[in-house]
């Protein structure tokens, strides 16, 4: 037996048990299992996003299984004194090669199985599908606008068929970082009073979310008026 292949044994032991007792009805469901892809139109990558959470406890381990049988995470709480994890976000990269991270993650129903420090186990599924939704239109401000009055209200051209939007303006110099889930219906969003500083340059995406959960942003900057 390889070297390699020995060092793999005890997560592929620890992956089959987790699987074994989802199946058998024995492990309870997961706070949170989704997966979903995502898009930046502006610079023309993607990426897939993970995210679990479990219940109280925190997680000792977690593992996630493709449709094709891949483990494409396998996470280990090093030691329980930690007190393991509970919540996790994975992101893969952001290559610009839709077809080849379609490839990486093919659509279909992506299992979740974990167990937490004191060793009940919990399962998910999440089902991943390729279908990104249009891109949203800046309607105010108006892309790399400069002179852009407060209070501002930003406003979009609305994406039929979303099931929501997100949000995202920031400024890192300042410190200012917003971001904002908002419904199918919303179509403007008002920035609070007091957040824009004058003569400041700001970063603003605007995601369009599908009914499936992708996201298709779309981003510019705009300057406020002196």
């Amino acid at each position: 037996m390889s070297r390699r292949l020995r060092s793999w044994l005890p997560g592929l032991l620890a992956a089959a048990l987790l699987l074994a007792a989802a199946s058998a009805g024995l492990a309870k469901e997961l706070g949170t299992a989704k997966v979903r892809f995502e898009q930046n139109a502006s610079d023309g990558d993607v990426e897939v996003v993970f995210n679990a959470k479990g219940r109280r406890e925190g997680l000792a381990k977690l593992t996630v299984v493709s449709p094709d049988g891949r483990t494409v995470i396998d996470f280990r709480a090093p030691d329980s004194s930690t007190l393991g994890i509970r919540q996790f976000e994975f992101e893969s990269p952001e290559p610009s090669d839709v077809a080849g991270l379609r490839a990486a993650y093919p659509e279909g129903e992506y299992r979740f199985t974990a167990a937490t420090i004191s060793g009940e186990m919990l399962s998910g599924v999440a089902t991943l599908s390729h279908a990104l939704p249009a891109t949203i239109g800046f309607a105010h401000p108006a892309a790399k606008a400069e002179g852009v009055a407060t209070p501002l209200e930003i406003r979009w051209q609305p994406v039929e068929g979303a099931s929501g939007y997100v949000l995202e303006l920031e400024n890192d110099d300042l410190g200012v970082s917003l971001k904002a889930s908002l419904p199918a219906t919303a179509s403007s969003f008002r920035v609070p009073e007091g957040l824009l500083a004058p003569g400041s340059e700001y970063d603003l995406g605007i995601g369009s979310v599908s009914p499936a959960g992708n996201i298709s942003f779309v981003e510019t900057s705009f300057t406020t008026a002196e």
